[in-house]
């Protein structure tokens, strides 16, 4: 039992449910759905599956320090309409200038949540329900006309769309999903090895001792909701990419689905707990989901964006009823047992 409890934790048990549940989608929808398995479907389901990821990436650093931002669809909105604005007024505007002025902008409005929240002690919840409606109402006032067609994009914002990196049968890898790989990767490392990854932790596991201990709580929330915001401005230009026509509903409601991939990957509401990967794999299993129940039974995004919402309560009632009750089980079982495999024994005064 001992060497069990090196090698696996309790909150594995969602990632490995995760990987079950997509595959048993996979073969539910393929039996259902005509040409399901067809390169068509696969690259527009990973093209979405990217953009959430990144955001999700994002919204899962906020969710470990136990404080939620709920603003990160109208970021994404926002960014990728300012900045579709930009390059329709300035076509020259080189690649990596617009990519980092999406990050740029989507940052800068982090700063804002994270200073309200951190330092203004606002509670996260109803303070990005507010910058929500703020960052959205910025999108609906912005002057000029209220869309942006492809037309209007310079030719490389089309090809970076049309792009793919490595073709196998028509099943594309193209720049969206390889970025969301690389930020995957990235933030999986900051997680797993750098003290700030660690403090994430420490500051969502238990604050007040987090507090005593001497770790810049303030500081370490607010470069959280930074980085949210940053890779929501990524997200953003991702978007931007992916879809080309932008209207002020763009990204509308993707919060729910950014948090629904989050919470569903494993990732606690009451911080401290979650792992990239896992956010990754709701991501996926999310965007999978929505894809096929939209083709398999023709229903509006109303109801597949309630069945997202059940998904989110089922989620937490799992973490909240056998996730957490699997941790005391582990807890006493390490406590009960010596790094040697041998069981403690009592000993009388």
């Amino acid at each position: 039992m001992g060497s069990l409890r090196r090698y696996f934790h309790p909150e594995q048990l969602r990632e490995f449910s995760l990987v079950f549940l997509i595959v048993a989608i996979f073969l539910f929808f393929g039996s259902q759905i005509p040409g399901y398995f067809s390169p068509r479907i696969f690259n527009r389901v990973t093209s979405d599956v990217a953009i959430i990821t990144v955001v999700a990436i994002g919204e899962t650093l906020v969710l470990l320090t136990r404080n939620y931002d709920l603003s990160v669809g109208s970021i994404v909105g926002l960014t990728a309409f300012f900045v579709g604005k930009q390059l329709s007024f300035y076509p020259d505007m080189l690649p990596a200038l617009a990519l980092l002025l999406a990050i740029g902008a989507g940052a800068l409005m982090g700063v804002f949540n994270g200073l309200i929240i951190a330092y203004g002690r606002v509670p996260s919840l109803i303070a990005t329900l507010g910058t929500l409606a703020i960052y959205r109402s910025m999108l609906v006032a912005y002057p000029g006309n209220k869309i942006v067609v492809t037309n209007d994009f310079p030719k490389w914002v089309l090809d970076l769309g049309s792009t793919s990196l490595i073709s196998i049968g028509g099943f594309d890898i193209k720049p969206v999903v390889a970025v969301a790989l690389l930020v995957f990767i990235i933030f999986q490392l900051i997680t797993t090895y750098l003290s700030y990854g660690r403090r994430l932790y420490a500051i969502g596991s238990n604050p007040e001792a987090a507090r005593v201990g001497g770790l810049p709580e303030q500081q370490i929330v607010f470069w959280a909701f930074v980085l949210c915001g940053a890779l929501a401005g990524l997200g953003g230009f991702m978007f931007m990419v992916r879809y080309g026509d932008l209207t002020t509903a763009a990204a509308q409601g993707m919060e729910l689905q950014v948090i629904a991939a989050a919470v569903v990957g494993g990732v606690s509401t009451n911080g401290g707990v979650g792992t990239m990967i896992g956010a990754l794999l709701g991501a996926f299993m999310i965007n999978l989901l929505q894809q096929s129940l939209l083709r398999w039974l023709r229903i509006s995004n109303f109801w597949v964006d309630a069945f997202l919402g059940m998904l989110i309560l089922l989620a937490v009632t799992i973490d909240a009823v056998i996730v957490s009750r699997l941790r005391v089980i582990w807890a006493q079982t390490g406590l009960e047992t010596r790094p040697g495999g041998e069981k403690e024994e009592s000993h009388a005064a």
